[in-house]
Parts: C-alpha cells; structure tokens; sequence
C-alpha cells in the first residue's frame, strides 16, 4: 500500500511502491469475463456436460459450435475456474466443477442460471445505455424501444411469467434460507410474503418451522404459479395463496409479513406506500422484513447494492436501492418502533421493523 500527496496536480508517492493499474484494467475488461460465463449458460455447456467427461471437439460439435472458437471458448472457461480439464490439447477432456454442477446445470435443484439467461438476454445490451440513463434518469429497457415495459410484457403471457419467475427463484432460494434459518420465528404464528411469485420464501420458512400458517400474496395471474410449487413441496396444508394488487387493496393480516427484493423496483412514494400497508396489516410486535441488496449505511462497501440500485436506474427510472438506515427511516415515519438488520447470503440482508 502507500498514499500520495497532491503537488500541481500530480500525486506523488511517499514510500517506494509504484502505482498498480491492475484493478482498473481488471474491471475495464471484466465484460469479456462476464460475457463469456454468460454465453457459456445461454449455450447450456454446463447443462449439457452433466456428470460427463468429454473432448471439447465433442463438446462443441454438441453445441453447435464452429472449430475456430471451441478451444478458446472451453479454455477460458477453465482459466477462470468455471470448468476442469484433464490433460492438454486436443485429446484433454473437460468436465463440471463442483459449483458448475450444483448452480449451472439445469438438471440440478440448486439451478441459479435462469438470472444468468435474462443478464445475458437482457440487461447487458441495456447496460450500455448507462451513459444515457445518467444523463436523463429515464428507464433504457424495452419501453425506451417503443416496446411493453417488463412487467407489462410478463404478465400477458403465463408461460413467459412462470419462465421469469423460474429465473429469479434459484437467485433467491439461498436468501430465503438464510432468512429462515437466522430470524427468530418461535413467537409468531402467521406469515405472508408479499409479491410471493413461486410461494418460494413461504416454502423456504414453512419447511424450518413447522408452526406457522404462511400466504404467498400476488397479483391474481400468479396464484397458479404459485400454487403449483406449492404443491409439488408438500406444503399445502400449511401454506394459502392470495391475490391481490398490493398498491390497490390491502395486504393479507399477519405476524410477520416479508417483501423479498420488492421495495427496490420502486419510486419513494410507493415504496412508503407498501410500508404503510405492512404496518396496517401487523398486529402489535409483528415484524415487517425486507430482503435486499442492503447498500451499507456509509456507501463505501456494498458493491452489489450500488450496482443493483443502478440497474433499478436502468430499468424503471426512479427506482432505487437504498440502505438499513434508509429503512429505517422511512419505517420510523410510518410508526415502526424496532429495528435490525441481519446479514443473509453474499451482499444480501434482511432489513427487520417490528411494530
């Protein structure tokens, strides 16, 4: 490490140790990294491994792939520790990580590539529009094409809705257990998760504590959806759905009511309004948790929030991610009288108000 003084505008170093321009070309050039492990899931490469060995000529022949890029392409991969190789050239067989196969293989309940799929369909053509979005503070999704906003769009089609869920459901799966195993639950008996889409965080909780009645709550094209998973967890019976347009009708009675990356997709005024609305279906001591990409309080450490709360940016304009004090400030308004924040998985966090 060292530090510098500014003289005439140039910094000069006070101990002997040179500049190091690593991290900025490191993140100038993060794109290829990124676009590569993204390619590599919309082309199914982990998928389509499974729990074999094979050369990359078979691989990319399975692929579809032309000769020229194979040996890159699966190389790099290895390089960036996303595949194995045994052996060199040619004749070298590459096989699944352990990780490959738990997260990126669509055969396995651990899958979290669906989020990579809409990155790569998606978000990383409209990131190019960063520029743009700054400047203006307009959304550079779809709508800025003349097209149907992303909601909009997923919600006149059931198959592509349950598809878009899918994608979002292994991303949140570890959040929801974190949540479930770290949060006190013994003294409350009802739960409902707002925006539940798959009834995932409903099932996540009702799996590690068997005493509480859980109600997955969505707009009424999700119910089936929602009621599906449900089934096929054999949650049934402790677990309802409801539906319901959360900015238009009240939301469901309950001790505890949750809200997994919800608050972020939208503008001050809404989000204070979903606060008011948790408060007034809360009885006395009841809890309203908020699952999020926390930005810290102090802005300096939470990449991923900043990051997210900029794609918020990207994709809706006026939609923000915020920190726990920011939480806590908009609860304190509404009335809230107790507040925590309890560390989920990676950048994730579960902002707690207790009434």
């Amino acid at each position: 490490m060292y530090e510098a003084a500014w003289i005439g505008g140039n910094a000069l170093l006070t101990t002997n140790h040179p500049a190091d321009p690593s991290a900025i070309l490191q993140t100038a050039f993060a794109f290829w990294h990124s676009k590569v492990l993204l390619t590599a899931v919309e082309l199914g490469v982990f998928t389509k491994l499974g729990d074999r060995h094979v050369t990359g000529a078979q691989l990319g022949a399975e692929l579809g792939l032309h000769p020229r890029g194979i040996a890159d392409f699966f190389d790099a991969l290895v390089a960036m520790k996303f595949l194995f190789r045994d052996g060199d050239g040619p004749t070298s067989m590459y096989f699944n990580t352990p990780e490959g196969a738990l997260f990126l293989d669509e055969a396995s309940p651990r899958y979290i590539g669906g989020i990579l799929v809409m990155l790569n369909s998606r978000l990383f053509k409209f990131w190019n529009d960063l520029p743009e979005a700054l400047r203006t503070g307009k959304p550079q999704n779809e709508i800025k094409h003349g097209q149907k906003g992303m909601f909009e769009e997923l919600y006149s089609d059931l198959s592509r809705l349950e598809q878009f869920i899918g994608a979002m459901t292994g991303l949140s799966r570890i959040n929801f257990e974190s949540l479930a195993e770290k949060f006190d639950f013994s003294n409350y008996q009802s739960l409902c998760d707002v925006g539940g889409a798959s009834g995932l965080l409903c099932i996540e909780v009702a799996k590690k504590h068997s005493h509480l009645q859980c109600t997955s709550f969505d707009l009424p094209a999700v119910q089936p959806i929602a009621r599906k998973h449900i089934a096929a967890s054999g949650l049934s019976g402790r677990i309802d759905t409801a539906g319901g347009d959360f900015f238009n009708d009240p939301l469901p009675n309950a001790d505890v009511i949750t809200m997994g990356m919800i608050l972020h997709d939208w503008n001050l005024d809404k989000k204070m309004h979903l606060i008011r609305a948790a408060y007034d279906a809360l009885p006395s001591g009841g809890a309203l948790i908020a699952i999020e990409a926390l930005i810290d309080d102090a802005r300096r450490e939470n990449v991923h929030g900043l990051l997210m709360s900029l794609n918020m940016l990207i994709e809706f304009g006026d939609a923000f991610d915020y920190s726990g004090a920011d939480f806590r400030k908009w609860c304190e308004e509404v009335g809230f009288q107790r507040f925590d924040v309890i560390p989920l998985a990676g950048p994730s966090s579960a902002a707690v108000a207790y009434k």
